[in-house]
């Protein structure tokens, strides 16, 4: 029960980071231009990648633009990377 538990938090962790990133970026800066505007894109998307992932794959499925299948995929692949950020988190954390 203590592993699922840490499952889920780290799942929740990581999709907060992901959202509060995503949605920091779109306030904060434009489409990107240039090299080193593209590259720091690249940056934030390394965070921002679960919740922007996920939004777009909704608005797909919802749109009928693609399978169940494929939804499926990218939700599971948005929670690992979750996930992931999670973990990352967490060891983070735990080591300052």
């Amino acid at each position: 029960m203590h592993n699922l538990i840490l499952l889920l938090f780290l799942l929740a962790g990581g999709l907060t980071l992901s959202g509060i990133v995503a949605n920091f970026y779109r306030l904060v800066a434009k489409k990107p231009e240039g090299g080193l505007a593209t590259w720091a894109y690249y940056g934030v998307m390394l965070l921002a990648g679960p919740s922007v992932l996920f939004e777009n794959s909704t608005r797909s499925f919802r749109k009928k633009e693609c399978s169940g299948m494929a939804y499926g995929f990218a939700v599971g692949l948005a929670a690992y990377w979750a996930f992931i950020l999670g973990l990352a988190m967490m060891n983070l954390s735990r080591t300052i």
